[in-house]
């Protein structure tokens, strides 16, 4: 691995500040389910904490539309840090960050990216298997050599606890045949496994019979990405789902609410979109400065 980057300012206090959130996100992981509203910017990670998500999540493309970038590689290492940044400094629970592929395709740049969200106070990363939005896909191989890289970078900075959650996209963007799918995941999550990865995420599946094999295949704690008209977060535990994301869906929503709103004050001059929404004070109280 060698030394970390001059860049990168690691001291082992705030990696003793970060690690019992580490210890808490792991544990998350044990029993039950998770359940992570995704936040893309300080006040929408404080809103979701504040509502008693146990943990929080971000969502690559929430993040990058806020900071007027694409999703899918449009945003920088350095835009997504700053966002992590920020929400770890306002939220006492823990922080995983998504990353989309790392931010570059070499293991090294994965090492980066995992040596920075450390730095920016996060206690885990979400890591994609994709070259690109649609694939192709790492081979498991590859991706492997990815998260041992990160597995090092993290057990350098002295966070040996530091939770990577990798991210298979072979159900998302339908690679292969149909049939031959689910033993792909499960071949993947062997060669992740093994490489360290500590979760695996596998979104475009909400099968519940398909989830109920996979997690009764693999020991890695399986998680899935909802949205309306999925399994209620009930039934994918009963599944054996631990980790349930809504991904851009929250960000997307709070968006839409923006577009009707201003439709709406456009062309009838009228404000009803505007009901319900939480008071200035409830907001300006989120944050001490």
């Amino acid at each position: 691995m060698g030394s970390l980057r001059p860049d990168v300012r690691i001291t082992r206090g705030n990696v003793v500040g970060i690690e019992q959130k580490a210890l808490a996100l792991r544990e998350l992981h044990a029993s039950g389910i998770l359940v992570l509203p995704n936040a893309w910017d300080a006040a929408s990670a404080a809103i979701i904490a504040g509502a008693g998500a146990k943990a929080v999540a971000t969502t690559s493309g929430g993040v990058a539309w806020s900071v007027g970038k694409s999703d899918g590689g449009g945003m920088t290492r350095d835009e997504m840090i700053e966002q992590v940044r920020r929400i770890t400094a306002v939220v006492d629970v823990p922080v995983t960050a998504d990353v989309e592929g790392g931010y570059g395709h070499e293991p090294e740049a994965v090492a980066k990216t995992v040596e920075a969200v450390i730095e920016a106070g996060a206690a885990g990363i979400n890591l994609e298997d994709s070259k690109a939005p649609g694939g192709p896909l790492f081979t498991a191989a590859e991706h492997a050599d990815r998260i041992r890289a990160g597995r090092a970078a993290a057990a350098e900075a002295g966070l040996a606890e530091f939770f990577i959650n990798v991210r298979t996209d072979v159900f998302l963007f339908q690679i292969g045949e149909a049939d031959g799918r689910l033993d792909d995941v499960l071949r993947r999550a062997a060669a992740y496994a093994e490489a360290g990865a500590d979760g695996l995420f596998v979104p475009g599946l909400i099968d519940l019979d398909l989830l109920a094999r996979l997690t009764k295949s693999t020991d890695l704690p399986v998680g899935v990405m909802a949205w309306p008209g999925a399994p209620t977060v009930a039934e994918f535990e009963q599944a054996g789902v631990r980790r349930v994301s809504v991904g851009t869906g929250i960000s997307q929503a709070a968006y839409t609410v923006a577009q009707r709103a201003a439709v709406e004050l456009l062309t009838k001059g009228t404000y009803s979109e505007l009901e319900g929404a939480l008071d200035f004070g409830t907001m300006n109280g989120l944050f001490s400065n």
